[in-house]
């Protein structure tokens, strides 16, 4: 058994959200992630995993090649093996519980336009360029 209290196990960093894992069953890991204001994700997925996201606080949108979808307090998002997504955090604090499983967690990002230090690594590069987005 593995029991938290996601706000005892917060960490915020103004720099970047920060994802901080709580522990690891079977093929799936457990996180607390948590979002200052405005901060924005890479554009990514995770090709052989799922990823659910639960919002506890604060809340903003996630964008998907579907559209822009709210996340507020006690909604959540999954996001089935290579879907690519980006999360926009909105104008207070917020705090997510996200569960990842399968094969492997890796993440590909497409881009980070909100980080101008951000550079395409050849493994992203070379996934997009086998995967096309669209």
């Amino acid at each position: 058994m593995h029991a938290f209290t996601l706000q005892d196990e917060q960490e915020f960093d103004p720099n970047k959200h920060v994802e901080k894992i709580l522990g690891r069953v079977g093929e799936g890991d457990f996180t607390v992630a948590c979002w200052e204001p405005g901060q924005v994700s890479p554009n990514h997925c995770h090709p052989d995993a799922a990823e659910i996201y639960f919002c506890f606080e604060g809340g903003g949108t996630m964008k998907t090649a579907e559209g822009v979808t709210e996340v507020k307090p006690g909604g959540f998002v999954v996001h089935p093996p290579g879907e690519v997504h980006e999360y926009t955090n909105g104008p207070e604090r917020t705090l997510l519980f996200r569960v990842r499983y399968g094969a492997d967690m890796v993440s590909r990002k497409v881009d980070w336009p909100t980080n101008p230090n951000w550079t395409a690594a050849p493994q992203d590069i070379e996934y997009f360029e086998k995967n096309p987005i669209g």
